[in-house]
């Protein structure tokens, strides 16, 4: 059974997060990660080790990419959480007009409670790709 206190606290802190997005706010996004956390995310390498995802100087780096910020919305949004282990689940967008890009991508993130905190431990984003031959990422998705 959901502890809905901490479902509307992992909610708020996916509100935060989505808003960091957009106004580019790396110090925010390195906060939420615990000091063990990994990410597989949409850009190479395989894996994310903690030290790369509390780094906001590495984030600012990837944002000025982007002219500073990108478009983000989190839609779809499910959480499951416990009194100190939680994890969800999204459909998310993202885009950069400076880039000329806008993309659909799955987002699963688990969660540790620390203290009064919740940490992101392990966080998974992913797009699908086409396997008609031509393994081209199925960027052109929509919910």
């Amino acid at each position: 059974m959901t502890d809905t206190k901490a479902a509307a606290e992992i909610r708020q802190l996916m509100a935060d997060r989505e808003q960091a997005m957009r106004t580019g706010d790396a110090d925010l996004l390195a906060s939420h990660y615990a000091p063990d956390a990994v990410q597989f995310d949409l850009e190479p390498p395989l894996l994310h080790p903690a030290v790369e995802l509390r780094d906001p100087a590495r984030m600012r780096n990837w944002f000025a990419k982007f002219g500073g910020r990108v478009h983000y919305d989190i839609s779809e949004l499910t959480v499951t959480a416990g009194e100190d282990v939680a994890f969800c689940r999204s459909l998310d967008r993202m885009g950069s007009a400076a880039a000329g890009f806008e993309m659909w991508f799955r987002s699963t993130i688990g969660f540790r409670r620390d203290g009064e905190r919740w940490l992101i431990v392990d966080e998974h984003r992913s797009t699908p790709f086409y396997m008609d031959g031509s393994f081209l990422a199925a960027t052109d998705l929509q919910p």
